[in-house]
């Protein structure tokens, strides 16, 4: 039992891990219009900032294979909190230096996209690692600290800066760096167990390419990325139309509204994962997912779009800690590749959705619906890919 309760720290710090995964992710693009305003940055070039941030995690997702398992997790946490830190510190310092404010951001987001690109790699496996009854449950919740995180940034910032003024925003970038800061610290003492059993070694790129229930997973975690994010990037654009409300409460309404029913799921089966089937509940959930984005789609008035959002939300909750949970099941010896190719395919999906549904609205002249149709295309494949597999291991039997 003491075994179990010391690793119950190492979770705990997982999921702070997460909450910071999610600060990298969701502060910065809150400060958008004052990047615009304070530095004379067009906001084309801005938004630039979130595509560079999500690509440069997919480097680190890539990268990671070949220097995690030499150097360890502890020190690779360490690492990544730090620069997550150091990252989201610098916002607050280096526009100002350079000639050019926009150089001096764009290191800054360099700095801690590296540290989100780790911990997006590490946080699944140290988590898998810990001795626990019911991974497929620890897994769920700990997903689900990523959605509360996203909601608290969001949430915290919005207060803060109606109390004290957007001007103040520096203060507020201080205070989310206090939280990797201090997470480091916890990560240089609490216990991490081996992903591998003593004597193996984990699959190499090379031999889990071979392995055709890799590429299936492969196809499930991109998927599940696109899933989550095509309507997850639209979705206060459709609480600004189809609740005739300002940008910011457009924001609220729309992401807030996905991230708190997302994470609602996660912590649901975070909870109950024991009594639920996982595979019955990841088909349903694409099912419930496929009828959302053909009720944003099809159905007439935004109002419409903004509840499909909404129960979209909820449907992809699972589908991103499921498949993790899957691939760690039907291939144990997966070790550190495994999980970042899973990250790496995961975040593919990630930016690969929302551009699909831009390429198609835009042939569509801006129609973001016919975007939207499109789209479905994902969780499709990924019931698909879901039945396969469930038949494939009903054959092994």
């Amino acid at each position: 039992m003491s075994m179990k309760q010391d690793y119950r720290k190492t979770i705990y710090a997982c999921f702070i891990g997460y909450i910071v995964q999610a600060i990298v992710n969701n502060f910065v693009p809150l400060l958008f219009l004052t990047f615009q305003g304070s530095y004379g940055i067009p906001l084309s070039k801005i938004t630039m900032l979130v595509t560079f941030n999500f690509g440069l995690q997919l480097v680190i997702d890539l990268a990671s294979v070949t220097f995690v398992d030499r150097i360890g997790y502890r020190v690779s946490m360490v690492i990544a909190h730090i620069f997550a830190a150091t990252g989201i510190l610098l916002l607050t310092v280096l526009p100002e230096l350079p000639a050019d404010p926009f150089t001096g951001l764009l290191i800054a987001v360099t700095v801690y996209a590296v540290g989100g690109g780790l911990l997006e790699v590490l946080v699944s496996p140290v988590v898998e690692a810990c001795p626990s009854d019911n991974k497929e449950k620890t897994m769920s919740m700990l997903h689900s600290f990523y959605c509360w995180g996203h909601v608290g940034v969001v949430l915290i910032s919005t207060v803060f800066f109606g109390i004290f003024g957007i001007r103040n925003w520096k203060i507020m970038a201080c205070i989310w760096a206090l939280i990797p800061l201090c997470n480091a610290l916890l990560f240089t003492r609490v216990p991490i167990a081996s992903l591998i059993e003593e004597g193996e070694r984990g699959l190499s790129m090379k031999e889990l390419a071979k392995q055709k229930l890799f590429w299936i997973l492969v196809l499930m975690m991109l998927c599940a990325g696109a899933s989550e994010q095509s309507v997850s990037q639209w979705a206060s654009t459709f609480a600004e139309k189809g609740l005739g409300v300002s940008k910011t409460v457009g924001d609220l309404a729309g992401s807030m509204a996905f991230a708190v029913l997302m994470g609602s799921a996660r912590a649901l089966y975070g909870k109950y994962g024991d009594r639920i089937d996982l595979n019955k509940f990841m088909i349903g959930s694409s099912l419930l997912c496929i009828g959302a984005y053909l009720c944003i789609a099809l159905m007439p008035g935004s109002v419409f779009g903004l509840v499909g959002c909404a129960v979209c939300g909820f449907s992809v909750g699972i589908l991103w800690p499921g498949t993790f949970s899957k691939a760690a099941a039907a291939i144990p010896r997966g070790g550190t590749a495994l999980f970042a190719l899973m990250a790496l395919a995961g975040d593919v999906g990630c930016s690969g959705g929302p551009t699909l549904v831009g390429m198609v609205s835009s042939y569509f002249s801006e129609d973001l619906k016919m975007g939207i149709l499109a789209a479905v295309v994902f969780p499709l494949l990924l019931l698909a890919s879901l039945l396969f597999l469930s038949d494939w291991v009903y054959l092994k039997k």
